[in-house]
């Protein structure tokens, strides 16, 4: 039994985990500030195109069928769905540039030596190990 606590302990501190329950929590708040925009400016909108006797109910047999609160669910999804493909992009675009930068600042910093394949600073006139001049820069390039 310490052993099952011990593995749930080390699955619920690993990353992934974490990264999803802050996800839920940001969604939840998220979600109530678009379900705000929804109910109290595009219904109205939707309510005044439509007039207001064209109702967006509409009743068979006793039983109310809610076109206004189906539509409100439909433009919620597409405006939570937008913003969650707007967060993703942002982040892989920061990704990518993280990821340009690290490649950037990894320039070479050592070279080998043609004379004894040695690996040796990139700035070095002679090898420390075969102590042969080193061409310089121009040189080695062609």
């Amino acid at each position: 039994m310490k052993k099952f606590f011990a593995e749930f302990k080390e699955f619920i501190a690993q990353g992934n985990v974490l990264d999803l329950a802050v996800g839920v929590i940001i969604g939840g708040a998220f979600t109530a500030i678009v379900n705000a925009l929804i109910e109290n400016l595009i219904t109205p909108l939707i309510g005044l195109i439509g007039g207001k006797e064209i109702g967006l109910a509409f009743v068979v047999k006793g039983q109310t069928f809610d076109l206004g609160k189906f539509i409100s669910a439909i433009i919620n999804f597409i405006i939570v769905a937008f913003i969650v493909f707007l967060i993703v992009k942002a982040a892989n675009k920061a990704k990518a540039l993280s990821k340009k930068n690290e490649e950037e600042e990894e320039e070479e910093t050592t070279k080998i030596c043609p004379f004894c394949k040695s690996e040796i600073d990139i700035e070095a006139t002679k090898c420390p190990h075969c102590t042969a001049d080193q061409p310089a820069a121009e040189e080695a390039a062609e």
